[in-house]
Order: structure tokens, then C-alpha cells, then sequence
């Protein structure tokens, strides 16, 4: 039972590793649609998910995985998708107003 704590912490070192990079971000809405799908977060990741998600995509759930498997075709359904492209904005952040 003594690697137990060393394995649990490097699986903490590995998720919180700053190389440590998705290639795959997936949102899916309140009804379990795909609402974005592409290799870009939909969301500031330097923050807390919790933070962040409900002011994209209130909710909805974020899965993202290291394979790109399904994200070469990309999809935005986001509420503030079609705001954000016109204006310029980028992704929220839960420390804006």
C-alpha cells in the first residue's frame, strides 16, 4: 500500500501539469447535445472549470481528451458564439464583470 500515495501524486503532477494539454474539447448542453466540439477550449482553462463553463454554456458539461478523435469537424452552438465572432471577444472569464 506505500505506492499508493506516490501514484496518487503523480496523477495529481500530471493534471496539473502546464504541458499537460487536450486535443479534444467537447461541451455538451443541459439536453446532453454537442454544443461545441473543437481543439480550442471554449473557456479560459488558466481558471476553475466551475468558474468559467456556467458563464459559456449554463448547465452544460466540458469533457476534453488528449486524442482529436471527432474534433476535426468542429462545432459552436454557444449561446455567446455568434457575439463573440462579431465582436471580437474571447472566451469568458469568470473575473469579468
Amino acid at each position: 500500500m506505500t505506492t499508493f500515495p506516490y501514484a496518487a501524486a503523480a496523477l495529481v503532477a500530471a493534471l496539473f501539469s502546464q504541458s499537460a494539454t487536450a486535443a479534444c474539447y467537447v461541451v455538451y448542453g443541459p439536453d446532453k447535445d454537442i454544443v461545441y466540439r473543437a481543439s480550442q477550449p471554449p473557456v479560459d482553462m488558466s481558471r476553475q472549470i466551475h468558474e468559467t463553463l456556467p458563464l459559456v454554456a449554463p448547465g452544460s458539461t466540458l469533457v476534453f481528451s488528449p486524442d482529436n478523435f471527432g474534433c476535426e469537424f468542429s462545432i459552436n452552438k454557444l449561446p455567446l458564439a455568434s457575439a463573440s465572432m462579431r465582436g471580437g471577444m474571447r472566451p469568458a472569464r469568470a473575473d469579468r464583470g
